[in-house]
C-alpha cells in the first residue's frame, strides 16, 4: 500500500474513532489536505481492496475490520517466533535438515528464525535474509494463501534463477492452488539449483497464514523420496504452531 492510501486509511480510522461516525468525503480532504475529488478517488480504491466500505444511506464512509485483521497480523509476526521454536527444534531433530521459519514481504520471503542441520553439507541461509517468494517453499506456502490482489500486485514479474525455476503466471497460480489444496510446498532446485525443500504455512487466531516453517537440504540428500516421507512432520509443525497461535480450524487433517 502506498503513503497516500496509507495516510488516508489512518486518518479516517482516526476521525472516525474521534466522532463515532462514520466520515464524509469533503471531512476526509480537508484533513488530508486533497480536493474533493483525489480524496474521492483514495476512497474508492480503499473502498475496493475492502479497507473501508462506503454508508448507503448517508454517503459516508468506515473502515472495516480488514485494518484491524492487518494490525493482528502484525503482532502475530512478533509472536510466532516464540510459538515456533518447540516445534522446530522438534522437526530438526527428526529430519536432521535446516529448518526455515519464514514470513512474506511482497514478493520476497524473510528469514525470520532458523536452525542450522548438523549434517556438514547444507543450505546456507542467514537470519534476516531475503529470497523470491516464488521459488522456495515457504514463499509458496504463503503465496498459496494470498488474495488475488496481493498476487497481482506483487508477482508481475517472475525472474528465473535457475532452468526450472517458475516464470509463467499461469504455471504458478496452478501449482499454489495445489499448495492451498494439500497444505504444503516443495521446491525442487527453483532459486539455487543443488537446493531444496518442502514447507507448510503457519495460520493466526484469525485464520491468516503469518508465516511458514520448512526445511531445506541438498537435493541429492534430500530427494524427491525423502521430501515425500518428510511432508507429513513438515504438516505437522505448521498444525502445531498454528494451534499455539489460536487456530482452531481442520489443518489439512492434522488438526481436524
Amino acid at each position: 500500500m502506498d503513503k497516500t492510501l496509507l495516510k488516508g486509511l489512518l486518518v479516517l480510522e482516526a476521525m472516525a474513532n474521534q466522532t463515532g461516525e462514520s466520515v464524509s468525503i469533503q471531512a476526509l480532504a480537508s484533513q488530508l489536505g486533497l480536493t474533493k475529488s483525489n480524496a474521492h478517488r483514495t476512497l474508492q480504491t480503499l473502498a475496493h481492496a475492502d479497507y473501508v466500505v462506503r454508508d448507503k444511506v448517508s454517503g459516508n464512509y468506515r473502515t472495516t475490520l480488514k485494518l484491524f485483521e492487518l494490525g493482528a497480523m502484525q503482532l502475530a509476526r512478533l509472536d510466532v517466533r516464540r510459538m515456533a521454536l518447540p516445534a522446530m527444534r522438534q522437526l530438526a531433530e527428526r529430519t536432521a535438515e535446516t529448518v526455515h521459519l519464514s514470513v512474506i514481504d511482497g514478493d520476497t520471503v524473510i528469514y525470520i528464525d532458523k536452525i542450522d542441520s548438523p549434517q556438514p553439507v547444507r543450505a546456507y541461509s542467514t537470519i534476516g535474509g531475503r529470497a523470491p517468494a516464488w521459488c522456495v517453499a515457504t514463499g509458496k506456502a504463503l503465496l498459496a494463501f494470498q488474495s488475488s490482489e496481493y498476487l497481482d500486485v506483487y508477482l508481475r514479474e517472475l525472474n528465473a534463477y535457475t532452468p526450472i525455476t517458475i516464470t509463467d503466471r499461469a504455471a504458478l497460480k496452478t501449482e499454489l492452488a495445489k499448495v492451498a489444496r494439500f497444505g504444503y510446498a516443495i521446491n525442487r532446485g527453483e532459486w539455487r539449483e543443488t537446493v531444496g525443500g518442502v514447507a507448510s504455512p503457519i495460520f493466526n487466531a484469525l485464520g491468516a497464514a503469518v508465516a511458514a516453517i520448512g526445511i531445506s537440504g541438498p537435493l541429492e540428500r534430500l530427494s524427491q523420496k525423502r521430501m515425500k516421507a518428510f511432508t507429513p512432520d513438515v504438516l505437522a509443525a505448521g498444525a502445531d504452531i498454528s494451534r499455539a497461535m489460536g487456530y482452531r480450524h481442520p489443518y489439512f487433517g492434522v488438526l481436524a
